[in-house]
């Protein structure tokens, strides 16, 4: 090499060492002390920005540290057991972590945004200052999606307002008008049900009270009824949404039609920040009900020909959109039924079960029913009302004990087991209607029960649509969840979890021992269910934080899609969720880009 040439190169040396650090900062976000965080003027600006809606977040775990058994701590670790108290607080989740996975960490700082707007400006701040973006709303996410230490927090539940339309037309369609609801982003379902209720409407939503409901939405969504209103990401006629850029868009059929079917199932905190959606609605039905019991064998043959009578009577006589919700079968040889139905009454329900119940009451010396059946139906207007409850149903709910809570704040008794818990293992599968045919009833008996060896199982027959009515399959098949879905009879789950925990507090560090224990015969007892469909797909909201093919098990076919409508409105990556669209372009905790 001649010396000019030398020198050339010589000279350029700093600008292509600058150029190759300038890119290497591209490629990573920003942690609290690294060159490039926002200065405190910056963040006085931002603050400013959002009309004094950004704060800087402290850990209430602080209190714990200090003193573990002190008043302040007690308080903490009784209100991570009220999901209300849990929604409230902007540095707690409803999940407190994973063993091996992840745990529950607030943000640095946190916009408690109260419309788009505010939206907008902290989704182009954390843009301009490469910052870790995190996004809540209700904080129910099982994988952690609603929370990252050092980001910046989008927390959406001021975003509140309920709007109900006789009339709803999606902007651009010119089409017919049909009854819906708006709903903003921070509302939850309890609000969603009760004021669609009240005006003798029904919106297909989540089961749980407290989930927020753009996060259900944008994971596909089933709830109690869904067996007969299908997917609740299909009825979503409209979404306000705040993409990478800083933009409001509004995405329907006929506006930004790709990323509104990418908001339809393909995974919350993946293509924006959905601000509000405005969701199909339907004639509410006369009657909700449900019914309860608890059959035990009394050997392992019996408790064999019990799963084999019940598959049988499934398909025989619960087959239909009228029922839904589960029934769990048990390595104590029990079979627990807690099934919901709406369309019908009480005697009609009682009707439907008695043939399986005359089954097992004329042989006493093979089963007992450890919990005699109940059967209830309430009015459905009223399956909501938190007043009504209070007087006709107390035993089915809980309510917030805070002094000063709104007195309408209520919860099924039945979810508070998820309250604050720290997850040891979640799996799942879908499991294909065929399985439900006289041909595949005996392997699907063979693997309830060998499966039920190792762990409870459940079959939550409302989040497979198989049995649904026709327009609620198609509706489905046009959102961006796994088709297997579509076809599934029931999603099969297993699932371990103990008491609200985080490492290094005194008395409420997680059990890791029983933890792992418990993992590994979740993963025996899904293993046998597994084994009946090679490709099982799993539901993104209710899946293992370990998934190795999570693109296929989530998403099936509609991954390369979703992939094209992610690099179309976000193509650096500024949202990141754990197993999110895009998310192998990044390191785990979202912090460096890989690719």
């Amino acid at each position: 090499m001649n010396r000019r040439r030398l020198m050339t190169l010589a000279a350029g040396l700093p600008l292509m060492t600058d150029a190759f650090a300038q890119t290497t900062r591209s490629l990573r976000r920003v942690r609290p002390g690294d060159p490039g965080w926002p200065s405190e003027e910056e963040w006085r600006k931002l603050d400013a920005t959002v009309g004094g809606r950004l704060a800087k977040v402290a850990s209430p775990l602080q209190a714990c540290r200090q003193a573990p058994d002190g008043a302040a701590c007690t308080a903490l670790f009784r209100d991570l057991k009220n999901p209300w108290a849990v929604g409230d607080n902007v540095a707690l989740t409803q999940t407190t972590g994973w063993a091996d996975a992840w745990a529950s960490a607030p943000s640095s700082h946190a916009v408690a945004a109260q419309g788009a707007a505010d939206v907008a400006a902290a989704v182009d701040f954390a843009r301009r200052h490469r910052l870790r973006l995190a996004v809540k709303g209700g904080g129910h996410s099982y994988q952690g999606t609603s929370c990252a230490a050092d980001s910046l927090l989008v927390w959406t539940r001021a975003i509140n307002r309920v709007e109900l339309h006789e009339g709803f037309v999606p902007q651009g369609s010119g089409g017919a008008p049909q009854p819906a609801i708006s709903l903003g982003a921070g509302c939850v379902w309890l609000h969603a049900y009760a004021a669609a209720a009240k005006a003798g409407r029904y919106v297909q939503g989540g089961g749980c009270m407290t989930v927020g409901v753009a996060g259900l939405i944008q994971s596909g969504g089933f709830g109690s009824f869904s067996k007969r209103f299908g997917l609740a990401a299909a009825g979503l006629l409209e979404a306000e949404v705040v993409t990478a850029d800083g933009g409001i868009r509004i995405a329907n059929a006929h506006s930004h039609p790709d990323l509104f079917w990418a908001l339809k199932g393909g995974g919350g905190g993946s293509f924006g920040v959905v601000t509000r959606l405005t969701l199909r609605t339907h004639a509410l039905p006369e009657l909700f009900g449900a019914v309860f019991a608890t059959i035990r064998a009394r050997s392992h043959t019996a408790y064999r020909a019990l799963v084999e009578r019940f598959v049988a009577f499934y398909r025989e006589r619960l087959f239909s959109p009228t029922w839904g919700e589960q029934v769990q079968f048990r390595p104590d040889n029990a079979l627990v039924v807690g099934m919901v139905f709406q369309g019908i009454d009480a005697a009609a329900a009682t009707a439907t079960w008695q043939p399986m119940f005359d089954w097992v009451a004329a042989r006493p010396a093979d089963f007992t029913m450890a919990a005699p059946p109940t059967v209830v139906a309430v009015p459905a207007r009223h399956f909501w009302d938190a007043d009504w409850l209070k007087a006709n149903g107390a035993e089915f709910i809980l309510e917030d004990n805070r002094p000063g809570a709104a007195e309408g704040n209520v919860f099924w008794r039945n979810n508070l087991d998820e309250a604050g818990w720290f997850l040891h293992a979640y799996e799942s599968a879908w499991m294909p209607s065929a399985l439900t045919e006289t041909s595949g009833q005996p392997r699907l008996v063979e693997a309830l029960f060998a499966g039920s060896r190792h762990w409870p199982v459940s079959l939550h027959f409302n989040k497979g649509l198989a049995g649904a009515p026709a327009e609620a399959i198609s509706a489905a098949r046009d959102t961006a969840t796994n088709p297997a879905a579509a076809d599934a009879f029931a999603l099969a789950i297993a699932a371990a979890a103990g008491p609200p925990a985080f490492a290094g507090i005194p008395g409420h560090g997680p059990d890791l021992a029983t933890a792992h224990r418990n993992r590994s015969r979740v993963a025996a007892a899904m293993a046998e269910l597994r084994r009946l469909t090679p490709r099982h797909g799993s539901y993104v909201s209710e899946s293992d934080y370990f998934e190795k093919d999570w693109r296929d098990a989530f998403w099936g076919d509609n991954y390369d899609r979703l992939r094209k409508v992610k690099d179309r409105y976000d193509p650096d990556g500024l949202f990141f969720v754990h197993h999110g669209v895009g998310s192998e372009d990044w390191s785990p905790d979202g912090f460096t880009r890989l690719n």
